[in-house]
């Protein structure tokens, strides 16, 4: 019984610090963005080919897919009552946030190389 409680508390703590983590990575990229977008396409491009500002989506797009993951098993596991379901839900979830975090940061390589 313990274990569980401990995971909880874990599965908790990570969850707040991924919260956290995005905050300081989505006023930066937002910023940005904006500056970017009104430049045009090839100012863009040039600025995500800056190693900081690939780094830095690198890391937004890690922090928000396992942010995103972890707040839908929480979603899951409260309100999916069909153990079999369950599973399913929780692997199909922790696959497609993988997924998309990979092609992610695959398409930020793409244009940083």
């Amino acid at each position: 019984m313990k274990t569980l409680k401990t995971h909880g508390v874990g599965h908790w703590k990570l969850q707040r610090i991924s919260a956290i983590a995005m905050i300081p990575l989505v006023i930066w990229f937002t910023t940005s963005l904006m500056l970017t977008l009104m430049d045009g396409y090839e100012q863009s491009i040039e600025w995500l080919q800056s190693p900081f500002n690939a780094t830095g989506l690198i890391l937004l797009f890690g922090t928000l897919y396992f942010h995103a993951a972890s707040g839908l098993q929480v979603v899951i596991e409260d309100y999916v009552h069909h153990e079999g379901l369950k599973i399913v839900s929780l692997i199909l979830i922790k696959l497609i946030a993988t997924v998309l975090g990979v092609l992610s940061i695959l398409c930020v390589l793409k244009i940083f190389l």
